[in-house]
């Protein structure tokens, strides 16, 4: 054999064992998968992420663990999965609270919601539902609401534990004229306790955390955000349609790995994704749970978000919130 063949031989062999221990080339998923969520349990987006935990674990053969760090708007979930190795085992499940109207309501984020993460999926819509303590406030209809507030000016407090209800809240008391205060926390299923409590009379919040409190009777649901009644609760008229007129938002939920991840990761996850929210039994499971499934491919994900990035910086402006 002569010398520059023998060379040639092995240095393939070696490049070949490079290749077959790299990420991109590895049997993809060989160890559980974690799904981070930037907020607590008991939110829509935890819901949502156990559910999907739950069924991709059963696609992808092996186990999903669904990991809460709530707080700061979804900054440090999302920071740590922004540095997060990009091999495919540590998931964002999150929201547009993350990935478009934080960039609308902030300067300046410690993360980058394109260039610092790769799109999965779309994973589904949830309308926002407007809810009062029913002790405390005697309306039962929103004009009736909007009265009483004009009433009592300064005398209600609405909570906030995500960025979508901080905003929707103060959209309302824009789009209405009242005068209603603003109580931060690090999750809205926080704050609707307090709103159960009595300790804030308001909410505006996605449905998954609000409705099925509304249907035991501890809130008391007037109104949902969608421009167009919901199937999730199709006796609820609109805020749009009771007066408050142009309001319209609607929260959604997507699925993000590190960017850098490889191709053949995020395939084999979208695959998963899809596959779940197109079964018929899931999909009526999140309905009742508030949500409307929705899967999308990763370039269509991209696109819709930055559209939605856009949107929500005319519903922040429309809201007088004051960008920090």
């Amino acid at each position: 054999m002569k010398m520059k063949n023998f060379k040639y031989i092995i240095s393939t062999a070696i490049a070949g064992v490079v290749l077959a221990g790299s990420p991109a080339l590895a049997a993809y998923p060989d160890r559980p998968i974690t799904f981070v969520v930037p907020f607590g349990a008991g939110s829509g987006t935890d819901k949502l992420a156990r559910v999907l935990a739950e069924n991709v674990s059963k696609q992808v053969g092996q186990t999903v663990v669904v990991e809460n760090k709530g707080g700061a708007s979804g900054f440090i979930a999302a920071q740590e999965i922004a540095r997060a190795k990009p091999d495919g085992y540590h998931i964002f499940v999150t929201s547009n609270t993350t990935h478009a109207s934080n960039s609308a309501l902030f300067k300046k984020l410690p993360y980058d919601p394109v260039k610092d993460f790769a799109p999965i999926s779309k994973l589904g819509n949830i309308p926002l539902v407007l809810v009062v303590n029913p002790k405390s406030i005697p309306s039962k209809t929103v004009p009736e609401y909007i009265d009483y507030l004009k009433q009592n000016p300064d005398k209600v407090f609405f909570g906030s534990g995500s960025t979508s209800a901080r905003i929707g809240g103060e959209l309302f008391k824009i789009l209405t004229g009242t005068k209603i205060s603003n109580v931060d926390y690090k999750s809205n299923p926080q704050a609707v306790v307090d709103t159960v409590g009595g300790q804030i009379q308001m909410m505006i919040a996605d449905a998954a955390t609000t409705l099925p409190l509304a249907r035991e009777g501890k809130l008391r649901a007037l109104a949902v955000s969608t421009s167009k009644r919901t199937d999730i609760a199709p006796d609820l008229p609109t805020l749009d349609e009771s007066g408050v007129k142009g309001y319209e938002m609607v929260a959604w939920f997507a699925a993000y790995a590190p960017a850098g991840t490889p191709e053949e990761a995020i395939k084999i996850l979208n695959q998963a994704f899809v596959k779940t929210l197109n079964d018929p039994a899931i999909v009526k499971n999140l309905q009742i749970q508030g949500i409307e499934a929705e899967s999308s491919s990763p370039d269509e994900l991209a696109a819709f978000q930055k559209a939605e990035t856009e949107k929500w910086v005319d519903i922040v402006a429309k809201a007088g919130v004051e960008v920090r």
